[in-house]
């Protein structure tokens, strides 16, 4: 794949619906140099579990593995090569991180990481959990990570080469 065939896509799906491991194929059929870009935080022991499943899913299988949970276009920046596809995994594990932080403006980092995905020499796969799908929720935090959320899956479709919606393991192509 050629610098003009350099392609950004994003991966929707509820949770366990087989979005990551969509995109971490679509990132294996480019051919390219594999980049792994986890947002995850290991908040308590179950969600250390989930990481530690995760890289030993991936060892052996030529991912260089990256984790960044705040600094997203920061580390596009340093990570950013035409001869890699980088998959971001995921959007929703960032825009919690980024509300948990005092001072970071959500709405403000999201279209930053929009407005870079153009200027990218690598191939992006963004992954991202759908959350707009289900009832209001009750309060206020959940609330406004639901807006976030949705408003950041806009931003970064508009910009995106590819979209798709996957669930139950079957991908939707939206846009593309």
């Amino acid at each position: 794949m050629s610098g003009h065939d350099r392609l950004s896509t994003l991966v929707l799906g509820g949770a366990r619906s087989g979005k990551s491991r969509f995109a971490e194929g679509l990132a294996r059929k480019s051919g390219l140099n594999r980049i792994y870009l986890a947002t995850g935080r290991a908040w308590d022991d179950e969600m250390q579990t989930r990481i530690e499943t995760h890289k030993a899913d991936r060892a052996g299988d030529a991912w260089t593995t990256h984790e960044e949970p705040l600094d997203l276009v920061g580390a596009l920046k340093l990570l950013d090569r035409s001869d890699s596809v980088i998959l971001i995994d995921c959007l929703t594990l960032w825009v919690t991180n980024l509300m948990m932080e005092e001072g970071r403006d959500v709405d403000a980092e999201g279209v930053a990481l929009a407005a870079l995905l153009p200027k990218l020499s690598a191939s992006i796969i963004l992954v991202s959990n759908e959350v707009g799908l289900g009832i209001v929720p009750e309060n206020r935090m959940a609330r406004a990570f639901r807006d976030h959320a949705g408003r950041l899956h806009q931003s970064i479709a508009v910009e995106a080469t590819d979209v798709y919606f996957v669930a139950a393991g079957l991908p939707l192509k939206m846009k593309g």
